[in-house]
């Protein structure tokens, strides 16, 4: 076992763990091809991108699992009340970005340096809230499409 658990970078004190899971090459490939970290990417781009997933990914519970969801207006209330929760994300990273002077890195992928500063995270915030309204949108969208909701319907019932 100690051969395969080492401290990240040889360094105890950096409080993270080097294991064949963490710090393999397909890891480090996957995370690396991640918006966060993808070379060559502005903030706004990386927050645009972040933002479509999470909107888009959050609609799903709020519309089919709320509390309005055997009315006709749950698509509504999910779209609504994913744009509230999309809306207290960015808040969250403004507040961090406003706080934080370092931005934290994974073991296996450096942060990108623009995100370091007040400029660069205030940008990547502001794009998560347009991405993220613009993902809860489209998710929005494709719920009314007829073959969407006959399927939905088939596998909800």
């Amino acid at each position: 076992m100690k051969d395969f658990v080492q401290p990240f970078k040889n360094d105890p004190q950096l409080g993270n763990l080097s294991t064949p899971v963490s710090d393999s090459p397909l890891v480090r490939a996957f995370i690396g091809n991640l918006p966060a970290y993808r070379p060559g990417l502005s903030p706004s781009r990386r927050g645009l991108e972040i933002g479509m997933a999470h909107g888009y990914f959050i609609y799903g519970p709020f519309a089919l699992l709320g509390p309005l969801r055997n009315t006709e207006l749950s698509s509504l209330a999910g779209l609504l009340a994913t744009v509230a929760s999309i809306v207290l994300l960015t808040l969250g990273l403004s507040l961090y970005g406003e706080t934080a002077t370092k931005v934290i890195s994974s073991s296996a992928v450096e942060a990108p340096a623009e995100l370091g500063t007040s400029s660069g995270w205030s940008e990547f915030a502001s794009s998560f809230l347009i991405g993220g309204a613009g993902g809860a949108a489209f998710a929005y969208f494709l719920n009314y499409l007829e073959p969407m909701q006959k399927f939905l319907g088939l596998l909800w019932s």
